[in-house]
């Protein structure tokens, strides 16, 4: 089953934001150094993105805009210890999971 255009999508449109530093959700937010310096924070964010992100038996996504918002609530977090993110994540969303097999990595 491939993944569907709709999630590889969203993913590209998150990504894009993220790495351009121009995400919305995170305005005013200096974030962009961590990709080389932490990346330990950029991987869990986008760890809760596809972990929170819900898709129809269609493949179409339901809750970018969600989503999105949970994972830049963790980079918001991050880079500033005053702001709380509410609700608290749940164990669900910071799941890391591993790799594919090795015979899948190539």
């Amino acid at each position: 089953m491939k993944v569907s255009n709709d999630f590889s999508g969203a993913l590209r449109t998150f990504a894009y934001y993220m790495t351009s530093g121009t995400h919305y959700m995170l305005k005013d937010i200096e974030y962009l150094d961590l990709y080389g310096n932490e990346p330990s924070a950029i991987e869990m964010a986008y760890a809760i993105f596809a972990n929170v992100l819900e898709m129809d038996s269609d493949g179409k996504v339901l809750n970018f805009k969600h989503a999105q918002r949970r994972a830049t609530d963790y980079i918001r977090s991050y880079c500033d210890p005053t702001f709380e993110v509410s609700p608290p994540f749940e164990e669900w969303e910071v799941a890391l999971y591993g790799p594919p097999d090795i015979e899948d990595r190539v």
